[in-house]
């Protein structure tokens, strides 16, 4: 007869008496039990009888109070670093626990070594209240929005946005190593960065009458337009800044995207330079610079910028810019029509030359009497 048939089958009722239980469960072994004997726990792990193992009740505890203990530093740790992160919203903290970008590692070990730089660094919650969390928008350019903001001592700043880019933050260097080495009536002025995670700022001066484009382009229909007087003087005040920044700094500073866009006027229409994102520096004994990939915008960017074989990328490239936007106030439109087809499109400088030649008006979409046509005349042979 198999041992396992199933018509032999029964069940078994074994009640397990407390003290057994509690002898189990401190660890030891309950065989043998004696229901007359106080003391029936047999093989504690220390070797002794007893009802209940001490010593194992001991080391539970122990064990549970050293792992209560390591949880609670950890927690405290990770809150500490928490804290420590949120407060002083600082790159250089999250970079040593992995959390900051290898771009902000770079504008940091920048602002490390130039130290001397005298920039104010705000936090971020400080950019929000000088701009009412970014209420009045004053433009978009390539490197980010630009926004309205008061300082604590109420006077007006313009505050840009950088937006995030795949440079290693080159953009942020640029602006900040450029124009800290500046002091120039012509050239913008930085008045502080913030540096936080992702979001970097930068503060300048506020420029009233914004930039020149919309004075060129003249969108708004209800704009008054620049009087001549006003060109010729905006004129000069941008090519005293770009002397400045080619001759009368100690580093040699090359703009690469001088336009309208960039040139910022005063209340007083006094134009400065400014947006050096794109910048270089050059030492002043020399004028070429090597460059790993062309810089600008289309229709100011130098021939020489996209064919080494026209000549090699110096100071004089930001001079052909400056002849671009020179067109441009003169003609009151855009250098290059994007609409247009490459065949069908006059160059703008030979569009210029054949007006001159002919004795033609170069602005016949406006009234101008004879000493406005002789700025306009010799805007355009400077320009040429």
């Amino acid at each position: 007869m198999h041992l396992l048939d199933k018509r032999f089958e029964f069940d078994v009722k074994y009640d397990v008496p407390d003290r057994c239980i509690n002898c189990i469960g401190s660890g030891g072994n309950c065989y043998g039990f004696d229901p007359h004997n106080v003391k029936s726990c047999y093989h504690c792990p220390d070797g002794s009888n007893a009802l209940q193992c001490s010593s194992t009740r001991k080391w539970h505890k122990r064990r549970k109070l050293i792992i209560i203990g390591t949880s609670v530093a950890i927690a405290g740790l990770l809150v500490s670093i928490a804290i420590l992160c949120l407060r002083y919203k600082s790159p250089t903290w999250l970079a040593n626990f992995g959390l900051a970008s290898k771009s902000n590692q770079n504008i940091e070990a920048f602002l490390k070594i130039h130290g001397s730089l005298a920039l104010r660094r705000y936090k971020l919650l400080d950019v929000k209240k000088m701009t009412y969390n970014f209420k009045v928008k004053l433009g978009q350019g390539g490197f980010g929005a630009v926004y309205k903001g008061k300082l604590s001592n109420d006077s007006l700043v313009a505050v840009k946005m950088l937006s995030v880019s795949k440079k290693d933050g080159e953009e942020f260097i640029n602006e900040v190593a450029s124009i800290s080495r500046t002091s120039h009536v012509n050239v913008v002025s930085l008045l502080g960065f913030c540096l936080e995670g992702h979001k970097r700022a930068l503060i300048y001066e506020f420029m009233s009458n914004g930039s020149l484009d919309k004075f060129i382009y003249r969108r708004d229909e209800n704009l008054s337009p620049l009087s001549w007087d006003i060109i010729y003087r905006i004129a000069r005040d941008i090519a005293r800044g770009l002397e400045y920044l080619h001759k009368g700094c100690n580093t040699r500073i090359f703009h690469f995207d001088i336009k309208p866009h960039n040139i910022l006027l005063d209340k007083n229409f006094c134009a400065k330079i400014s947006d050096f994102g794109l910048a270089k520096l050059c030492p002043r004994n020399e004028s070429i610079i090597s460059l790993s990939e062309a810089r600008g915008t289309m229709g100011y960017v130098a021939p020489e910028m996209w064919s080494r074989n026209l000549g090699r990328v110096s100071n004089k490239s930001d001079v052909y810019s400056y002849g671009m936007m020179l067109l441009e106030m003169v003609g009151g439109r855009k250098n290059i029509n994007g609409e247009a087809s490459h065949t069908s499109e006059v160059y703008f400088p030979h569009w210029a030359y054949n007006q001159l030649e002919l004795e033609s008006d170069l602005r016949p979409d406006m009234e101008m009497t004879g000493k406005d046509s002789e700025i306009a005349k010799r805007l355009a042979m400077l320009v040429l």
